[in-house]
């Protein structure tokens, strides 16, 4: 038996926030992501934010936070940069940014529910910026 690949067209992370405005709000207004598209009406509404080369939904409501094992990975040119921009937004920086010993510079938030957000920036030096055997 041969098997076939499934074809991924678009891909997202779907979050069901105890608290749908006031994670809308901190994923637009203090993180500043761009809106991809909104759908339905009322306070459940769907928002659906560009996160680089995916998506974030942020619809619905759940009684409990996200299970605490979610991380969202969010890279940007300057971490330095986001961590004075995010600190000024009143956005609660768990960890500034640092060099880890694998070579990222990483800086840790977190949404409203608790989702740990991993601000993270790739020097120039590091392999993530070069392709073998080119």
């Amino acid at each position: 038996m041969v098997r076939g690949m499934v074809h991924v067209l678009s891909s997202r992370i779907l979050l069901r926030p105890t608290d749908p405005e006031r994670s809308r709000a901190f994923y637009l207004e203090a993180l500043g992501l761009e809106v991809y598209r909104e759908f339905g009406t009322g306070p459940t509404r769907g928002t659906v934010f560009f996160l680089g080369g995916g998506f974030l939904e942020v619809s619905g409501h759940s009684d409990a936070p996200p299970a605490p094992g979610l991380q969202l990975w969010l890279q940007v040119a300057d971490a330095e940069a986001a961590h004075r921009e995010l600190s000024s937004r009143g956005v609660e920086v768990l960890r500034p940014p640092r060099r880890e010993p694998w070579g990222l510079i990483e800086m840790w938030i977190a949404d409203p529910d608790g989702v740990r957000i991993a601000v993270v920036e790739v020097p120039p030096d590091h392999p993530l910026r070069h392709r073998p055997g080119l």
